[in-house]
């Protein structure tokens, strides 16, 4: 995790790849190549733009600083599981409930005035978020996500499933997406489309994109 003071601007270095530490690991890492019409879309959201600063909540991963500051844009990466991880112990259960807790994680993580990000990578960290903090932590981007901006989230198509895969999702192209499965974790709730839209339901739209893979893409504007 970044310290605070270099949480803005990120334009590449030797850093590494943020992950959690309470993974369940497979013994060799799984990769694919897949096609996302949803990270098409989040692009396609930004053509023709520059100088927007993007929040990629899956950490620091090279290939995401590369392409994004090749499009003329910046990048804040953070990582979201590792903080939750040192800051809950990991386990989605009542630690998650507790406000000063959240309030901690919120100030350590997110803290950015109004209208700072013009669009956010989520990746599939929101699956492992207790309602309470997965509440709060929306709270937060919508106030710190410029109006019309979009966020791009995915979850596991296996709604009710205890352990849902960890992945990192490394950019290729506008549309080209690798994925890195690099273990389990505990699922903290269940999502189906309802659900979702309702989740984000303060949100102005939610659009969902099928795939025949195990990842659901979600495109939420805000």
């Amino acid at each position: 995790m970044l310290p605070d003071r270099l949480k803005s601007i990120f334009r590449g270095s030797g850093a590494q790849e943020g992950s959690s530490s309470l993974f369940k690991g497979s013994e060799k890492e799984v990769v694919t190549i897949r096609q996302s019409r949803g990270l098409d879309q989040f692009f396609s959201n930004i053509r023709d733009q520059s100088g927007l600063r993007i929040l990629d909540m899956g950490g620091v991963c090279q290939d995401n600083v590369n392409f994004i500051t090749n499009l003329g844009h910046r990048i804040t990466p953070q990582s979201i599981l590792q903080s939750i991880d040192e800051k809950f112990g990991g386990v989605a259960d009542t630690d998650q409930s507790n406000q000063a807790q959240i309030e901690a994680f919120l100030s350590e993580n997110l803290d950015y005035q109004p209208d700072s990000f013009d669009g956010v990578l989520l990746w599939d960290t929101l699956q492992f978020m207790a309602p309470a903090l997965l509440h709060a932590v929306l709270d937060r981007l919508y106030f710190i996500v410029r109006p019309k901006s979009y966020l791009l989230v995915y979850f596991n198509s296996e709604e009710r499933a205890a352990r849902a895969p960890v992945y990192s999702f490394r950019i290729q192209d506008k549309s080209t997406i690798k994925v890195v499965e690099k273990g389990t974790r505990p699922t903290a709730q269940a999502f189906n489309n309802r659900g979702l839209e309702k989740l984000f339901a303060k949100f102005d739209s939610v659009k969902f994109f099928l795939t025949r893979e195990s990842l659901r893409e979600v495109i939420v504007r805000r």
